[in-house]
């Protein structure tokens, strides 16, 4: 059982009950809780070529689950059986990878998409799945401990709204993890075409996550020692008429995941280097706690 109660999704009158398996609505059984969708900013095809191109072993994903469980185990341990909600959980790598890692803890995917929903219910049936837009949340004022959010705010196009309402969700106390691309000044065709709205400056995020009334509690960047090649790339990119396509994103992809010297210098990043706060990276990240008094 969820440890808080959910609210009935349009066309439904009997409140949802989780079985361990699936939703209940009187006598409807369902996989997946829909409550709204919002296909601005990302789509099944964007999660399909994700999968495809990426799957679960890029490195700079590898990491970026890395970084997030890190943050958890952290929380965890004064609070093992704590509530956890991914915010755009897709194909489920870091919900496996969570649901693993903390047994005893409550754990619940959630994203906007449907079919990668629904694939990822056949997968990880015992753990409740909804289906949302976080600019329209349904869900009760806090109901989770811990909300993750890797590489999802860009995707929002009204990202103080979605932060707000994650600052909602949280109980006092309650901690987010949170990942976006860095780099405002870097976005090109290659953001575009993943539907970014845009990508941050580690000042941004601070200042939305504070507004929202977060009060941030670690920063740093991730591809810290890989940043100059990338800067160079994206550079390039923003300046050069070529053709860009989902062939041309994927075939990039798939060559960074094979990268050895990527895979290096992340795991140096995590090692020797992961209690400093690196200045600048490929990714800005975060974690900030909502106050317990307020």
């Amino acid at each position: 059982m969820l440890p808080f109660d959910l609210p009935a999704p349009m066309g439904f009158k009997d409140q949802p009950k989780w079985n361990g398996n699936e939703f209940e609505l009187g006598e409807i059984r369902l996989p997946i809780l829909e409550y709204s969708e919002n296909f601005i900013g990302w789509s099944d095809d964007l999660t399909a070529l994700h999968e495809d191109s990426l799957g679960s072993s890029h490195p700079i994903d590898v990491a970026s689950r890395k970084m997030a469980i890190k943050a958890v185990t952290k929380y965890l341990a004064a609070n093992p059986q704590s509530t956890i909600l991914e915010i755009g959980c897709s194909s489920g790598f870091l919900l496996e990878e969570l649901a693993n890692t903390f047994p005893s803890a409550s754990i619940t995917g959630a994203d906007v998409v449907k079919e990668p929903l629904y694939r990822l219910h056949k997968k990880l049936p015992k753990l409740p799945l909804l289906r949302f837009d976080l600019l329209s949340c349904p869900l009760p004022k806090e109901s989770f401990d811990i909300i993750i959010m890797l590489n999802v705010l860009e995707h929002i196009g009204d990202d103080k709204l979605a932060l707000s309402n994650a600052y909602k969700l949280l109980k006092p106390g309650g901690l987010i993890v949170i990942e976006v691309p860095a780099g405002p000044y870097l976005f090109d065709s290659y953001d575009r075409e993943l539907q970014h709205f845009r990508r941050y400056s580690s000042s941004e995020l601070l200042s939305k996550l504070n507004q929202a009334g977060f009060k941030v509690t670690q920063k740093s960047h991730l591809g810290f020692f890989v940043f100059p090649a990338f800067c160079l790339i994206k550079i390039i990119n923003k300046f050069t008429k070529a053709k860009k396509n989902k062939n041309v994103v994927k075939e990039k992809a798939v060559n960074t995941s094979s990268s050895k010297l990527l895979a290096y210098t992340l795991s140096l990043e995590q090692g020797k280097f992961s209690n400093l706060p690196l200045p600048f990276g490929i990714r800005v990240l975060m974690t900030a706690q909502k106050p317990i008094f307020i």
